[in-house]
């Protein structure tokens, strides 16, 4: 154990978290937020909620400062936004600022499967990092409920006289389940004769693909979560006209299943600073962003607010302000970009095996990919701060190519150690942080408008972001995107579902393509999240688990504890 009583660096993530001093919530948040113990739902003493009605108390209150965590073209392995946002979160505290993170619940596909968990890494970890990683105060099994109660009602409806004359062949809510399996993508359900339902087609999504799960996060309150619940299109009727789960009558019974995971999670980091984490769509096949209610929230509780959008720029933050920000209304105020030496070596062509050996000839290849991501968001109006997430085995060469690179763009780098040192180590990015807060704020723009067709939206995206030539529409995703407008969504974002590992639609294109082709094999419809989904080239709204899943790790040693969680 070190001075502070923590592993050293380099101990697992659950050692160090487990080895962690918390403070008990309710103190934490009195004394740091200034929320009264009678406005928190403990789950235990070291998480709680905040009551809805303490947040409408709130909206009086002026906000605070908001900073968006985003980062280059991901390897498998993830970049570090999270553990960059809790960095950051303590440097800012470290040196007298006022700041909380804002950051997503993990997902058990995942954390089963490649990734591991998502509650940071190293000395920058929220706590307790077991219970954020498994089953965090029941909010993914809330949605998964509430998905499902629909999923049975629809066909309980249909087998009970079908009053809404709904066409079977036409039903497009399928199942959820928070589990990468492959298996499950297709199925028939109602087999078995009359009492058992009608035979047809249908399949599962996990459940942070559900449009519950976006719902969720872009929902504003009780009535506009309800109000989005009802206005899911769950069907088609004979006649082709849509079917509402509010036609049906689920919309209460859904509402009810989600009102209390509706609050926000409060916990802390390993430095005891607040953070909330609350809601969990993926940025590859769904928005990526954590919920409306939990950031608009600790922006009335804090100075500056420190918040991710997953994978790279060219979807969490495409998507957070496209999307999110176009919806609630929010802004924000910083960006951060963060970049790995790493990541940089593999957009280079260095193969993952590889990627320990210094190579700063490769790290100058593959910057072509951070220069991309840096150009992007100057068409946003913003113009980000680089955090170079320092790895103990990134040389002095390659760092500076960073550097320089980040120089000739003019934009600011900031070494962060935050992995090794906690706080003090991202310190120099917490000073880069707060010294982009103190210009003005930047003219946040959306990179197209409301009222041009969803095939232009599509195409601006895949052009202006991507660097695609051409994008080619499936003839069902085309016939679906014209019957959306036809129906009146057309005026709605769109929402890109695709490989994270690379600016096209093959994980393999590395570096920064053009002249590739964006195929859009399917679109759907999220009336209720209020965003088109284009899904494209073979990305799955269902994940598998790779051939060593990461829960062939996970188990329990002799006293009880958990092992090998990541």
């Amino acid at each position: 154990m070190t001075k502070d009583n923590l592993p050293a660096p380099g101990a697992p993530d659950i050692e160090i978290a487990r080895a962690a001093t918390m403070r008990p919530i309710l103190d934490l948040a009195k004394d740091r937020l200034g929320v009264p113990p009678e406005a928190l739902i403990p789950y235990g003493h070291h998480k709680a909620k905040v009551s809805l009605d303490h947040i409408s108390s709130l909206k009086d209150k002026k906000s605070g400062k908001l900073v968006l965590m985003t980062a280059v073209t991901p390897t498998p392995a993830g970049e570090g936004k999270t553990t960059t946002s809790v960095g950051l979160t303590d440097g800012l505290n470290k040196i007298g600022q006022n700041a909380m993170v804002c950051l997503r619940e993990p997902s058990l596909g995942p954390c089963f499967g490649m990734k591991g968990g998502a509650a940071g890494g190293g000395r920058a970890q929220v706590i307790p990092m077991e219970d954020i990683n498994l089953h965090f105060n029941g909010d993914f099994h809330a949605i998964t409920s509430a998905h499902s109660l629909l999923a049975a009602l629809v066909d309980n409806h249909i087998h009970w006289g079908n009053e809404q004359n709904i066409d079977p062949r036409r039903v497009n809510w399928r199942r959820v389940v928070d589990m990468n399996d492959r298996a499950l993508r297709n199925i028939v359900v109602g087999l078995g004769g009359p009492a058992h339902g009608v035979p047809r087609e249908s399949g599962f999504d996990i459940t942070v693909a559900s449009e519950i799960m976006a719902i969720f996060c872009l929902a504003t309150d009780l009535k506009d979560l309800q109000r989005r619940l009802g206005d899911i299109i769950i069907a088609r009727r004979y006649d082709k006209t849509p079917v509402t789960a509010r036609d049906i009558g689920a919309d209460g019974a859904m509402a009810v299943l989600l009102k209390d995971a509706l609050q926000p999670n409060l916990v802390q980091t390993i430095e005891h600073n607040p953070a909330f984490i609350h809601g969990g769509p993926f940025a590859n096949i769904a928005h990526g962003c954590n919920s409306v209610m939990a950031t608009q929230t600790a922006l009335k509780l804090a100075d500056i607010v420190v918040t991710e959008a997953g994978f790279g720029a060219d979807l969490g933050a495409e998507k957070f302000l496209d999307i999110k920000c176009r919806q609630s209304g929010l802004r924000p105020d910083v960006v951060v970009l963060v970049c790995t030496v790493r990541a940089l070596k593999m957009q280079g062509g260095i193969a993952k095996s590889d990627l320990g050996t210094p190579d700063a000839e490769a790290v100058e290849r593959g910057s072509v990919n951070l220069i991309r991501h840096i150009e992007n968001l100057k068409k946003y109006g913003v113009t980000p701060v680089v955090a170079i997430n320092h790895f103990v085995k990134d040389s002095d060469d390659e760092i500076g190519v960073v550097q320089r690179i980040c120089a000739e763009q003019g934009v600011t780098p900031a070494i962060a150690k935050h992995w090794a040192k906690g706080g003090e180590g991202a310190i120099e990015l917490a000073k880069a942080v707060v010294e982009q807060l103190e210009k003005p704020s930047p003219d946040v723009a959306t990179i197209y408008p409301d009222d041009i067709p969803l095939k232009k939206k599509i195409e601006t995206i895949a052009g202006e972001v991507y660097r695609a030539e051409r994008v080619e529409f499936h003839a069902g995703a085309a016939r679906s995107l014209k019957e959306f407008e036809d129906l009146g969504y057309g005026n709605l974002p769109v929402c890109i579902a695709k490989t994270q590992y690379s600016f096209s639609t093959d994980a393999k294109l590395v570096g920064a393509p053009t002249g590739h082709t964006l195929e859009v094999r399917e679109a759907r419809l999220s009336a209720g999240a209020g965003f088109i989904v284009a899904i494209c080239g073979d990305i799955m709204v269902m994940p598998g688990l790779p051939r060593k899943p990461a829960a062939l790790e996970i188990g329990l040693d002799e006293t009880g504890q958990v092992v090998g969680l990541a």
